[in-house]
């Protein structure tokens, strides 16, 4: 009979995982929200795009025909939303996931090595904990309605404040959370298991914080890419129930059948070559930083 698995230290301190995450999200809000803007105006489009000047007009909107400068500008719209949705989701997500793995370590770790094996069971246990972590996203939902309309549907808002649509819509602010729940947890369980079957079998890490720089970049770039792959019809269908105008809401089955019906099966798919090439490394870089500060920020806190 094997002996109960035990898993390598990997361990951080909360405040490690707080700072790490946090630090990640900021970073990536600064370097990224313009490219977020451009994917969710391309997914949010239902018409086909033929030429440059339709694709200028989809990204640019009304600011299509102006100088360089404000056409930049008006890529960062809902940057007060993303910054509170950004942020709190990363440090929810990246310094969350640990602390699941961890649950999962001590309660169901010999069960995991039972069905998976010992090493396929550990990045396993990574990939549940995420799935895990990425459904309990949805309790940030209304910060990313928000944060989806002001950079796609801004007329939405029709002149209304923050407060002022909180009160007015109330749960209708989560409309679309079982769609945004079912995309979150494979989408989660292929980005943090992406990157542990990277570590376990391509670096043979025992202990993933052990991991460099380089090998984090190398895991994030798996992950982030399964995730975007793995996600990709269902977050199409969620930014679009997002972005409608709160009066005029529809549901994720009937947008599901008029992309079937009207756009064909490649709708689903939409927006997913500039995810890849924009998103992409967007997801990349706050997963690798994430990764590589959570063991920095330990150490550090360790060797005082």
């Amino acid at each position: 009979m094997s002996p109960p698995m035990v898993a390598p230290r990997e361990k951080e301190s909360n405040l490690a995982r707080l700072l790490g995450s946090g630090s990640a999200g900021i970073s990536e809000l600064l370097v990224f929200h313009p490219v977020d803007t451009i994917a969710k105006r391309l997914m949010s489009n239902e018409t086909r795009i033929s030429n440059t000047a339709q694709l200028n007009q989809v990204i640019f909107k009304d600011k299509a025909a102006e100088a360089i400068g404000r056409k930049f500008v008006s890529l960062f719209p809902g940057l007060g939303y993303a910054a509170g949705y950004k942020v709190l989701q990363r440090i929810y997500k990246y310094g969350g996931q640990p602390i699941a793995r961890d649950y999962l370590t001590t309660h169901y770790g010999k069960e995991f090595e039972s069905v998976f094996g010992k090493k396929t069971g550990k990045a396993m246990m990574h990939s549940t904990a995420g799935s895990l972590i990425g459904i309990g996203e949805i309790v940030l939902l209304p910060l990313d309605v928000l944060k989806i309309k002001r950079q796609t549907n801004p007329e939405a808002f029709r002149g209304r404040g923050v407060l002022r649509i909180v009160r007015d819509e109330g749960f209708g602010l989560y409309r679309g959370w079982g769609w945004t729940a079912a995309r979150n947890a494979p989408g989660s369980f292929a980005l943090f298991g992406g990157s542990a079957f990277t570590k376990e079998y391509l670096f043979k890490l025992q202990d993933y914080n052990k991991a460099t720089w380089s090998q984090n970049f190398v895991a994030s770039v798996a992950g982030s890419s399964a995730s975007l792959i793995v996600s990709a019809p269902l977050d199409v269908i969620k930014t679009r129930i997002q972005n409608r105008n709160f009066e005029n809401p529809e549901s994720g089955f009937r947008i599901l059948t008029k992309m079937a019906r009207n756009e064909g099966f490649s709708s689903f798919f939409k927006g997913l070559v500039p995810k890849l090439l924009m998103t992409g490394p967007k997801l990349t870089f706050s997963f690798w930083l994430a990764q590589t500060l959570i063991p920095a920020f330990d150490n550090m806190f360790a060797g005082r």
